[in-house]
């Protein structure tokens, strides 16, 4: 194994960074915000128990532990930004990217949903009013951070002050960016035990209780393997990830085209208001989760022949 060198010249350019501190300054504040929002979650309990009990357990495990791990994450690569990083620099584009490819199919799904179902002359402002909001805070901040740090002077700038090779370095970032999201994926399975609430679409069934226990755990495992081969380039990753996302959609796509939707949520512990709420909207089918299903794999499908060329100089990748 050959002693680590820089990966790249310096080359000439310009200086950002004053830029990198700014950004770095915006995604702590916005990581605050986040971190802020999990005390106010438990005093909401505390104070509302009542209003909060109306929520299912899913929801009151999981939510601090989003904001909790949005801030972490936020504040740790601010501050990266701000001592300009490179693996800062990579992490944020990856996260910002994410961000903002999300933001848009949320603001594309919120108005096709909301506009379809509150048409009227007083919701509209309403709706509109959250639809601004909601895109700056999905699309126009992400956007901002995508651009910057996006910038080859940016790029340049992080590797002229941080000119030791990193951890995301070794890994390209497209596969870097698949590798991270298996280790996310993987997990959050970790945290739906602690709920009581395992519900798993099993090829036509719904397994639950200790059966369904074993079974997220097992996938839980298995992504987190795949998280970490993936980021070694091994090729088995690649077919690994393919074959485990073609059975999962398969599997989710023919529960839900078989059972009643009503009973997944039935069976997940949701309340029988909750339940009735979601049925006179009308949208939410076993038939539209099922082609979710198969979109949403097709997708990843298209990802991962694009990162395979990747795969097949890096089996050997020395370290």
């Amino acid at each position: 194994m050959s002693t680590p060198t820089n990966l790249t010249e310096p080359v000439a350019h310009k200086d950002r960074r004053v830029g990198l501190i700014l950004f770095g300054v915006l995604e702590i504040g916005i990581g605050a915000l986040c971190a802020l929002m999990v005390p106010l979650l438990f005093l909401a309990l505390f104070l509302a128990p009542q209003a909060m009990s109306s929520l299912d357990r899913r929801t009151v495990v999981t939510a601090p532990l989003m904001y909790g791990a949005m801030a972490t994450i936020l504040i740790w690569l601010g501050i990266g930004s701000i001592l300009c990083r490179r693996w800062a620099r990579t992490l944020l584009l990856i996260v910002s990217w994410s961000w903002l490819l999300t933001g848009v199919m949320a603001i594309a799904f919120f108005v096709w949903f909301a506009l379809s179902l509150f048409a009227n002359e007083q919701a509209i402002p309403i709706i509109w009013i959250s639809i601004v909001v909601t895109a700056i805070f999905c699309i126009a901040v992400p956007g901002a951070l995508v651009l910057f740090y996006q910038s080859k002077h940016v790029k340049a700038t992080c590797e002229a002050r941080d000119p030791v090779p990193r951890w995301t370095d070794t890994c390209p970032a497209p596969v870097l960016t698949a590798s991270l999201g298996l280790g996310v994926g993987a997990l959050f399975l970790l945290v739906t035990p602690l709920t009581n609430q395992n519900v798993v679409p099993f090829f036509g069934f719904l397994l639950t209780g200790s059966m369904a226990t074993m079974v997220i755990l097992a996938c839980s495992v298995y992504g987190l393997y795949l998280a970490w081969t993936t980021y070694q380039l091994k090729i088995s990753a690649w077919w690994g990830s393919l074959v485990a996302f073609a059975l999962f959609s398969a599997s989710g796509a023919i529960t839900f085209a078989r059972i009643d939707l009503m009973e997944f949520y039935r069976k997940s512990g949701y309340q029988e208001q909750q339940i009735e709420q979601i049925r006179n909207l009308g949208f939410f089918t076993g038939k539209i989760m099922a082609w979710i299903m198969v979109v949403f794999f097709f997708l990843f499908l298209i990802y991962l022949l694009w990162i395979k060329k990747y795969f097949r100089v890096g089996e050997n990748h020395e370290r």
